[in-house]
């Protein structure tokens, strides 16, 4: 699984468990709607700015985001 995909599946996961929409998640973040659905489905590579932006209206630490990627890619990687 690539790194893109990752991040999506986990951005998704966060944004669903709190009941924000991708047009929320991206006022809040100061994105794109578009955007953020490009990155929910691997389209995108985030930075480190988008990581974070998202990361606060998420209510998540950046490093929580990051772990669960590395999880995941890891666990597909078995």
């Amino acid at each position: 699984m690539e790194i893109e995909q990752a991040f999506g599946i986990v951005i998704k996961k966060y944004r669903l468990e709190r009941s924000i929409s991708q047009e929320n998640l991206a006022f809040g973040a100061d994105l794109d709607r578009t955007f953020v659905s490009l990155l929910e489905r691997g389209k995108r590579r985030p930075t480190i700015n988008t990581l974070f932006a998202i990361s606060r209206v998420l209510e998540v630490r950046p490093h929580k985001i990051i772990k669960d990627i590395e999880l995941l890619i890891h666990k597909n990687q078995i």
